[in-house]
């Protein structure tokens, strides 16, 4: 057979190489191709953004995910556990920490979405709270003041609390326990945001209104606290048995609308974290995920601001997916960043 020619054969020898490093190059820039993420979202719909934007950073690392499956937290932490869901990022950490069996039987925390910036407690409408003198809940536990905030004439203060399933909702289900806040409060337990659009109603009426809320959160966009509404203190704090190693740990600085100028604001609350939940198993199978998990974070400032969006008008998952796109290319340098260690992930 001829021998070609040295510059020919180096040529070909070239071209081989780079033909045969294509699918290895784009596999390291396209970790999870052919692999498909089953993933979770909760049903308050305030983290229905956050789970769009991992949605779209996972793409971009070649994973399909799948149409997010709307669960509530029981049934969620164990399907995760099972594998039946791969994740969500939206835990509420210690809201969430009476699932904690699930973490020994195939689920795990990883990263954060925020840190320490989720706050949560009771709220009323600041001109019946000067009326009054009202600072604390348990000043409502009169009941000619609970008769204040009642809208159905059976003489209790009507709260907008949390559905079934949501993990505030055991926190709100103890106070009444621990508390007898049965005698003086009626909760709203059905859905959070008609109830939260009746309380709305009401305070448009100049009616007083009382609900629970947390941040970030649309509710304290249209309802600003300081100017509409103020939070309520806690003289006594009593949380859940998994929560009460933080009972120490619900006083907030500097919060803006605590009722009479506190400061710091002792909620009864202690701040949450926002954390990515996702079965053990599927995080050691796809160390890209695992890493872009631990890496990526989203300010509460922007969570508040896509959240008042949504509240006025921009809800679609037309919607959801542009902002997004929007916000992961406002962040690019950022989010390059964070693509790049998930890759690396993979080749080391």
């Amino acid at each position: 057979m001829k021998r070609l020619p040295n510059f020919r054969r180096l040529a070909t020898t070239a071209l081989c190489a780079g033909i045969l490093s294509l699918p290895l190059a784009a596999a390291a820039d396209q970790p999870g191709e052919r692999t498909t993420i089953n993933l979770a979202r909760a049903t308050w719909d305030t983290g229905w953004w956050q789970a769009e934007v991992y949605t779209q950073l996972f793409e971009e690392l070649g994973y399909t995910v799948s149409q997010p499956t709307t669960l509530d937290n029981p049934p969620f932490y164990q399907a995760v556990a099972l594998g039946d869901v791969d994740l969500w990022v939206n835990g509420w950490f210690p809201l969430h920490n009476t699932y904690e069996e699930f973490f020994a039987e195939g689920a795990e925390l990883v990263g954060y979405v925020a840190e320490g910036g989720a706050l949560q407690g009771y709220l009323i409408d600041r001109a019946t709270a000067e009326a009054h003198d009202l600072a604390y809940v348990e000043d409502l536990l009169e009941p000619e003041i609970a008769a204040l905030f009642d809208a159905t004439g059976n003489g209790l203060a009507d709260l907008v609390a949390c559905p079934p399933g949501w993990g505030c909702e055991e926190v709100i289900s103890h106070h009444f326990e621990v508390f007898g806040w049965d005698e003086y409060f009626h909760p709203i337990t059905a859905s959070y945001s008609a109830g939260m659009a009746d309380a709305l109603g009401r305070f448009a009426a100049g009616e007083p209104i009382f609900f629970y809320t947390w941040t970030p959160n649309w509710t304290v966009g249209e309802l600003v606290p300081g100017e509409d509404v103020v939070w309520l203190q806690m003289r006594e704090t009593s949380l859940p048995e998994d929560q009460m190693h933080l009972a120490d740990a619900t006083e907030v600085e500097g919060l803006a609308g605590c009722a009479g100028g506190a400061d710091p604001c002792d909620l009864g609350w202690p701040a949450n974290d926002i954390r990515p939940v996702a079965n053990s198993a599927f995080l050691d199978a796809n160390p890209a995920v695992r890493a872009l998990l631990e890496v990526v974070r989203i300010p509460i400032d922007d969570i508040f601001a896509q959240n008042a969006a949504m509240n006025e008008g921009e809800d679609s998952p037309a919607d959801l997916r542009r902002q997004a796109s929007e916000w992961i290319a406002a962040n690019r340098d950022q989010v390059d960043d964070w693509l790049s260690e998930a890759r690396e992930a993979v080749e080391g």
